[in-house]
């Protein structure tokens, strides 16, 4: 219990950040993006100050054989770069581009965004889940050859 009590303040207390630093408010992501138009480079600010937040962390969780409220860390197990990756990065960074949303501040602004918010947080679901079906195509056909 809590495990998911931590977890629910963690992602609590991400979801405000995310509010207090506008970047749930696509308007505000696209100018950062917007190098060359009419720039914001205020979220710039936002990075700068996460960094040596999340330096610090990882400093800290170095230093530990384990999480507080886990049996290990959850470290990547591939460090690769391969076609998939790339290929993740580039739909990742369009998508982000086109509409200024990524997952974590789409999911924040359920509470607060417009109806648009909602549309765009299901038609992502919907892309992980049929990625996940095309996936699993895959696994299943090179296991029977």
């Amino acid at each position: 219990m809590a495990r998911v009590l931590v977890a629910l303040a963690a992602g609590l207390i991400f979801g405000l950040g995310l509010t207090v630093s506008q970047m749930i408010n696509p308007a505000k992501v696209l100018g950062f993006l917007d190098l060359f138009g009419d720039w914001d480079p205020s979220l710039a600010l936002v990075m700068a100050g996460a960094i040596p937040v999340a330096a610090l962390g990882y400093r800290l969780a170095r230093g530990s054989r384990a999480p507080l409220f886990a049996d290990a860390y959850a470290a990547p197990t591939q460090s690769a770069i391969d076609r998939r990756l790339v290929a993740g990065a580039i739909l990742f960074g369009v998508g982000w581009g086109l509409v200024g949303y990524c997952p974590g501040p789409a999911l924040a602004s359920l509470a607060v965004g417009p109806w648009q918010t909602a549309l765009f947080v299901a038609a992502m679901l919907l892309g992980m889940a049929g990625f996940r079906a095309v996936q699993s195509v895959g696994t299943r056909r090179l296991k029977q050859a």
